[in-house]
């Protein structure tokens, strides 16, 4: 279990607070207690918390490729890695460390957004793309990890947990009073929504994607 977050500007001549990330990032120390990591670039921040279980001693996040085009911060395990791997060092790719992460980066190198229909796993994940000023969040099929997010009139705020996006916030959003009755029903709450107006979970199977210019997309894949 790790915990990632992140803060992307929706104007790309803002920059990112860095005490804030780390205020987002530190809050989530329960998640990763092995090691902890921080990236801004203007307008784009990411932070990472590291529970370490493959590829131990390497696979530090956030992670850049190799030309530091795109970086990731991921959260989970993906169980086709080695052979995917294989692929990957067959088509090029030179890997780094041994760890999944970087799958998943050179993946993403090779593929694009479609890179998520060839994971097996459980996962969530985020990637910027520095050439393309977009950004890519990712969950797996079955939501085994979880991925929430809100988007403001200038900012966009991604976090493993709601409480990491609480942290960033100036004011607390109001309770989501429509949610209530199929939580007290089903113990639940299935859809999108949270107990906080404006905080949104990204559903199981799908993307989200956000650049300059567009406007934010999710996609079921």
């Amino acid at each position: 279990m790790c915990g990632i977050v992140g803060i992307v500007k929706l104007d790309p001549a803002e920059t990112v607070d860095e005490a804030r990330l780390k205020r987002m990032r530190d809050v989530l120390r329960h998640r990763g207690p092995d090691g902890e990591g921080l990236w801004i670039d203007g307008p784009v921040g990411l932070g990472h918390r590291r529970l370490a279980i493959v590829d131990v001693a390497g696979g530090h996040q956030p992670m850049p490729s190799e030309d530091e085009r795109a970086w990731i911060v991921y959260n989970g395990e993906v169980y086709n890695h080695a052979e995917l791997a294989a692929d990957l060092r067959a088509r090029g790719h030179r890997y780094r460390t041994r760890s999944d992460t970087e799958t998943v980066l050179h993946l993403y190198e090779e593929e694009g957004i479609g890179c998520v229909e060839r994971l097996r796993g459980m996962f969530a994940f985020a990637i910027w793309d520095r050439d393309r000023a977009r950004l890519l969040l990712a969950r797996d099929r079955l939501g085994i990890k979880p991925l929430y997010y809100t988007v403001t009139d200038h900012e966009l705020l991604f976090a493993s947990e709601i409480k990491a996006i609480l942290a960033a916030m100036d004011t607390r959003p109001r309770f989501n009073e429509a949610v209530l009755p199929e939580f007290l029903a089903n113990r639940f709450v299935a859809g999108e929504e949270t107990f906080f107006r404006g905080i949104s979970k990204l559903a199981p199977g799908h993307t989200l994607t956000w650049s300059v210019g567009n406007e934010l997309r999710t996609r079921r894949y």
